[in-house]
């Protein structure tokens, strides 16, 4: 047994390698990712090493992919005394054989819990032809790319030419993910498709308030700045 680690565009997320499936066959949605330790105790799909690993000083959020295991941290963490201990956890999940992911039944979904859903870029018979053509992108160009970079991409709708996704693990949190959608995503979607006019990011609550708040601490330092360079020194 051999546990490899990769960097990724993120450098507060690193993913990890169990050399075996991290996904039950029978799950349909192709991540499930924990934000929160309540979510990863709760229905519709618990996870005792998640559980674990959130527990860790220093976690922000797990992420598991069909084969990998992505871990972001917080900002003000180390790697170097968070990356031992999420290994050894890891590994011995890894050994004992434990599953990652459980199912329950139940309908109900937990905040901090996403994924476990069906595949957000499967085929519907419902889609017009764009939507089917956006989606075949997605899956087949779009999300190879961002799940080597621990990712994965949620489809989100068409709406006015439009295209709306969701980025999840290491790139939910990466500095470079607006680069992403529009020099990656974007650019290769208007290309193949002529009624793409965007992309648009979606954001949760958290995610929104989080950008509120550099927003309102950006404007603050330009006020300063502005206030500096105006007053006049005294002697």
């Amino acid at each position: 047994m051999f546990i490899q680690t990769e960097n990724t565009p993120n450098a507060d997320a690193l993913k990890f390698l169990p050399s075996r499936q991290v996904l039950p066959q029978s799950l349909a949605s192709p991540f499930v990712e924990y934000l929160t330790p309540r979510s990863t105790v709760a229905p519709p799909h618990p996870s005792p090493l998640a559980s674990r690993l959130l527990n860790v000083d220093g976690i922000a959020s797990v992420f598991y992919g069909p084969d990998f295991i992505t871990i972001t941290k917080a900002a003000d963490a180390n790697w170097a005394y968070v990356k031992p201990e999420v290994f050894s956890l890891i590994t011995e999940a890894v050994t004992s054989g434990e599953q990652f992911v459980n199912t329950m039944e139940n309908d109900s979904s937990t905040a901090g819990q996403s994924g476990g859903v069906p595949n957000s870029l499967a085929y519907d018979e419902k889609d017009n032809e764009v939507v089917g053509m956006i989606k075949e992108l997605l899956e087949t160009r779009i999300r190879p790319t961002i799940q080597d970079d621990g990712g994965d991409v949620d489809y989100c709708g068409f709406e006015d030419g439009k295209v709306l996704l969701k980025l999840r693990g290491a790139c939910r949190t990466c500095d470079s993910s607006t680069v992403t959608l529009k020099n990656g995503i974007e650019s290769m979607l208007m290309h193949y498709i002529e009624e793409v006019q965007g992309v648009t990011q979606v954001l949760d609550e958290a995610e929104l308030t989080s950008n509120e708040e550099f927003a309102r601490f950006e404007e603050k330092l330009k006020d300063r700045k502005t206030v500096n360079t105006t007053q006049t020194p005294t002697r």
